[in-house]
């Protein structure tokens, strides 16, 4: 396989040139058997540049070559003779001991290995992220691990921490920068869509986006293709998360007008290509979150959508817009399951930044727009309106009186989450983005 790999700024870095197995001819239980392998999560990597912000952290970033070609087979695999490569024997395969890329396992495999190789430096491996490591110790440790991963294997240094996974990273005295602005005028040039006229929003309000008999189809690969790249856009991208989880519920049978729908994303990026995330030093590492619901703002089967913002030392961190699971039988339910949602983020991030040596000393601040939803989380005598929601009744009721969280009122036209739960004006959009 033969590929060229970008500098952010669009110049050549290197030509790559790989021999590639055939994973698509292997069968599972012969060739391969288990092939999962945990993926860094970039609201763990997000988090971690909010602390960085905050504490004057240093970033440093290393590269290995060629990391799948480390991890060691357990299952007995053979392969075809490469081209090229000459034999006088006919019938002859190889055996493979360690991965290659292509298959299945290999993933899993460089994992195992780099697993191995950070433990045996003193490193622990994090529960909240399993691809995270930590070591607590004083000194130059960047440098000792530096040498000792190149015994390990083979290294590249790339410095302070500029360009990654396409994401790009700008610091400065202001703070820590991300964008994916490379990745989005990329995005523009493939579809045909660089020149065309700019959107004020990602999606229309009012929009009615659903299945109906009489839609018109479009073509289904490029339209999952397309969404596909808008999902990992949206990373960096929380204006486009509400549009583009409205957009991801088509997969299956998309029309025309879904695909209207998805151009509109593209000509909103237009308008701003280098949108991105802001991390600044505030001076504290509170963690605190938005919750909202849209009640019954789906068209087709009436279901509500949840979303969630949370920041930690005053950056924005993770997000979230999602339809929930069931139909909700009044907005204070709807608001109530999607506050569940946000209390389980907010344990989460309270849980990594426990481990990384931060444990939070104040209450967490959930701020909810819906008074009916708060009154049922804090009064427990209103079981008759919470028969429905009696899990999430009570897991919330156990973490007020723990005091981990507290549920401050926050006006509807201050809650940020608007822009996560449903179409909104271009003057409220904006306003929230601010």
């Amino acid at each position: 396989m033969f590929t060229i790999k970008h500098n952010a700024d669009g110049s050549i870095e290197r030509y790559k040139a790989r021999l590639v197995a055939k994973g698509y001819t292997q069968t599972y239980g012969i060739d391969y058997e288990e092939t999962f392998a945990p993926v860094a999560k970039l609201n763990t990597v997000r988090v971690l540049l909010s602390l960085a912000a905050n504490l004057d952290w240093p970033l440093h970033q290393f590269d290995v070559k060629n990391a799948f070609l480390h991890g060691e087979l357990t299952e007995e695999v053979y392969m075809d003779i490469p081209p090229s490569y000459n034999t006088t024997q006919t019938g002859t395969v190889c055996r493979l001991r360690k991965a290659l890329y292509g298959l299945k396992q290999s993933p899993r495999a460089w994992f195992g290995r780099f697993t191995m190789a950070m433990k045996n430096n003193g490193f622990k491996q994090c529960n909240s992220d399993h691809t995270m490591f930590l070591k607590h110790r004083k000194g130059k440790e960047i440098s000792q691990l530096q040498d000792y991963l190149a015994t390990e294997f083979e290294m590249k240094d790339l410095g302070g921490l500029k360009y990654f996974l396409g994401i790009e990273v700008a610091r400065s005295q202001q703070g820590i920068f991300l964008s994916q602005r490379k990745y989005v005028l990329d995005l523009l040039t493939d579809t045909g869509m660089l020149d065309c006229k700019p959107a004020d929003t990602p999606i229309v309000q009012n929009h009615h986006l659903g299945e109906y008999p009489d839609q018109v189809p479009t073509n289904k690969e490029r339209y999952q293709r397309l969404v596909g790249r808008l999902i990992y856009l949206s990373h960096t991208r929380p204006d486009i998360a509400y549009a583009v989880s409205v957009v991801s519920q088509f997969m299956h049978s998309p029309s025309e007008d879904h695909m209207n729908a998805v151009l509109r994303i593209l000509r909103y990026l237009k308008s701003a290509p280098g949108k991105g995330l802001m991390f600044s030093k505030h001076g504290h590492l509170n963690i605190d979150g938005y919750s909202d619901a849209d009640w019954a703002g789906n068209v087709t089967d009436r279901k509500s959508t949840s979303g969630y913002f949370t920041f930690v030392g005053g950056n924005l961190v993770t997000w979230r817009s999602k339809k929930q699971n069931v139909v909700a039988l009044s907005s204070a339910e709807a608001e109530f399951r999607g506050m569940t949602k946000g209390i389980c983020e907010l344990l989460w991030l309270r849980k990594l930044l426990t481990e990384l040596g931060y444990k939070p000393t104040s209450t967490m601040n959930l701020f909810c727009d819906n008074k009916a939803a708060i009154a049922i989380a804090q009064n427990p005598v209103q079981h008759d309106r919470t028969k429905h929601v009696e899990v999430d009744r009570h897991f919330i009721k156990q973490k007020l009186e723990a005091k981990v969280f507290q549920f401050p009122f926050v006006k509807s036209e201050d809650q940020l989450t608007d822009i996560l739960t449903k179409a909104i004006s271009s003057k409220a959009f904006h306003n929230s983005l601010d």
